[in-house]
Parts: C-alpha cells; sequence; structure tokens
C-alpha cells in the first residue's frame, strides 16, 4: 500500500488543551524567521493544517504546531502554530506542549532537576525552563514576549446582547477580555456552548469596532480571539476565564455560525493579556504571582517579570507555568483513494 503523505507527529495535551506536535514529514519551509515559515504555509501549504485540524484526524477543540529548524543562532527549535482559522503569532499552550515533545523524546540535551532551552515561536524568541523528573517534564515555564493593553473598559456593542465593557490586550495574539456576568453565563464546563457562543460574538463585535495593531509589527492586527472573565471557584485561585476560539466564519446574517470552541486550558497569551489589563490597572504588580483557573479547574500560574518599551507603549514581560502530559505516537497519512485528501468538517460541531 502506497500513502500520498506519511506525517509523523506526537499527541499531546497542557492542562486540558490538545497541542498535538509534527515531528516529521512536512520537509522544508521557506522563510527567514518562524514568522515568514507560518505564512507560507498560510499561504502556499494550507492544506496540512486543513489535513491534521479537520476532521477525521483533528476536531473543533485540537491545535497543531509544526517543529521546524530556525535560522535564529539563538533558537534550539522553531515552531509554526496552527489552529482552525489562523496561524497564531504565539501560543502558550501549544509552546507548553512542543517543549514537553522536545525534552521527553530527547530532542535536546536533557539535564535534571532543570532543563534550559530557547524556542522561535512566529512571535520572536521564548525561553524555556523546564523541571524533569527521570525523564518527565513535570513542569514547562516559558519567558513570553512582551504583552500589553492596548484599551481598557471601552464599549462595545454586540447585537443582541447589548454593550458590554471590554479591554482589548496582546498576549501574543490580540484579545477582547469581558467579565461573563455581562452576559450571564457562568464559567463551567456545562455552560461550554453558551460560552463559546458569546465569546465568538464578542470577538467579532470588537475586531469590528476596535481596530488594533502591534507597535513593532503592523501586520499582527486584529482581535481573534477572547476571553470571558469571573472570579475562580478555587480559594488557592485568582481569576477564572473561558478563551473561545474561531473555528469557522462567523456572520451576523448567520445566528448559527456563532460558534466556535473553548480553550480547555487556562490559556497562556490570553494569562498574559490578562495580566497586562491588570497591570495596567495597577492591579497585578511586577513579581506577584497570578493563577488562572479554566472552565476544566486546571491552573496556569503567571508571573510579570518586567517592564519594556515597544515603540510608544508600555509592556510587561510575563512568564507561565503549566503541565503537558504525552498521549500517543502517530503516522497519520493520506490514501491516494481518500475522498477527503485534507478533511472535512460538519456543521453539528463546527457552526453553522
Amino acid at each position: 500500500m502506497r500513502f500520498n503523505r506519511m506525517i509523523q507527529a506526537v499527541d499531546v495535551y497542557a492542562d486540558g488543551m490538545p497541542g498535538r506536535v509534527i515531528t516529521g514529514g512536512v520537509g522544508n519551509v521557506p522563510g527567514e524567521t518562524m514568522l515568514d515559515k507560518a505564512r507560507y504555509l498560510e499561504q502556499h501549504r494550507d492544506d496540512l493544517r486543513k489535513l491534521m485540524l479537520r476532521e477525521p484526524r483533528g476536531y473543533p477543540a485540537a491545535c497543531c504546531n509544526v517543529l521546524l529548524p530556525s535560522n535564529n543562532p539563538a533558537a534550539d527549535y522553531g515552531y509554526v502554530i496552527m489552529e482552525h482559522v489562523e496561524y497564531p503569532a504565539m501560543s502558550g499552550s501549544n509552546t507548553i506542549c512542543v517543549a514537553s515533545v522536545l525534552i521527553e523524546t530527547g530532542m535536546v540535551e536533557v539535564t535534571e532537576p532543570v532543563t534550559t532551552f530557547t524556542l522561535e515561536a512566529p512571535a520572536g524568541l521564548i525561553e524555556i525552563r523546564a523541571t524533569v523528573d527521570h525523564g518527565k517534564a513535570t513542569s514547562i515555564t516559558f519567558r513570553n514576549v512582551p504583552a500589553f493593553a492596548a484599551h481598557l473598559g471601552v464599549p462595545v456593542e454586540i447585537p443582541s446582547v447589548g454593550t458590554v465593557a471590554v479591554d482589548i490586550a496582546w498576549g501574543g495574539m490580540f484579545y477582547a477580555i469581558a467579565d461573563a456576568i455581562q452576559f450571564g453565563v457562568e464559567l463551567v464546563p456545562e455552560a461550554g456552548a453558551d460560552l463559546a457562543r458569546f465569546g465568538e460574538m464578542l470577538t467579532l463585535a470588537t475586531r469590528e469596532q476596535y481596530p488594533v495593531h502591534h507597535p513593532s509589527d503592523p501586520s499582527l492586527a486584529g482581535v481573534t480571539i477572547s476571553q470571558l472573565s469571573g472570579p475562580p471557584l478555587s480559594p488557592q485561585n485568582h481569576r477564572r476565564n473561558a478563551v473561545t476560539m474561531s473555528t469557522g466564519s462567523s456572520s451576523w446574517d448567520r445566528p448559527s455560525s456563532f460558534t466556535g470552541s473553548l480553550d480547555r486550558s487556562p490559556c497562556g497569551t490570553g494569562t498574559c493579556a490578562r495580566m497586562a489589563v491588570m497591570h495596567a490597572r495597577g492591579e497585578l504588580a511586577i513579581g506577584a504571582e497570578f493563577r488562572h483557573e479554566s472552565v476544566l479547574g486546571t491552573v496556569f500560574t503567571g508571573r510579570l517579570v518586567d517592564t519594556v518599551r515597544l515603540g510608544d507603549v508600555t509592556a510587561v514581560v510575563p512568564e507561565i507555568t503549566g503541565h503537558a502530559w504525552i498521549t500517543g505516537f502517530a503516522n497519520y497519512v493520506v490514501d491516494p483513494t481518500d475522498p477527503y485528501p485534507t478533511g472535512f468538517t460538519v456543521g453539528d460541531i463546527w457552526g453553522g
């Protein structure tokens, strides 16, 4: 039997969120930086994203990473992050997945109890510090690119909901952040469908009403993801959140299109964006710990380690600590007779 394609990958998840890591079968991807490589994949080889994230090999809440060599001498590896509607510049849970796979498969030099190395994400260099016990990465801490608040408490008009107060912040992606109480929904798994619907509406409305761009690279522009926030269920934690990732093209003309998928983890870039907002409001000091719950109750621990300037913007340098577990190793193939060589979606779980 001959297959058109064979892709080697490690299945892994970080505190609830799947982040498959492709380790082979992709070949050369042109580009000087990981951002260049991400854009090349998006423009010329987007079939890879569809193949790995759509059914039957993927599902709405899955993410995938392409492990690639980096041209940056400071980086040990590079990686491109793929989600259902975009190639994010950065993702915390995916970074934790990539780092764990590199350690536990021996692809980087491992020292115990602490292993350090550097990755290149499309957003820039990401420093990794991992605790390792008998070859297992028991925790991953990554130092993210600088995060900043773009708008605080601005009014966003959402059809059928009304006007809500929204913070807009960069944590590696541009987030719309709003208190869940404004939507009358609880941050619990049982409310997942409502959370995802309101989150998708929040993303689209904020993107339309408040254009934003990164001060260092204007091509990094627009709100593409949202976070509903509320008080924690555990007294050990500081906030609880539900981040909604888009899984299709939403439209006010098609109410059924407002269905995304929830990040099952506490969301790394979302936590960074949230900490940037809190620091801008004087609610989180440099060096203070911030424990962020997911809808599952898993926790990322964040900390701001410094402030920097990005052009005329004051930004903070965040660190996030989380955990990941490998669930399998696979060779993904495409049968030449497969009628859906780049996968498919169905409206029951993917939205209208």
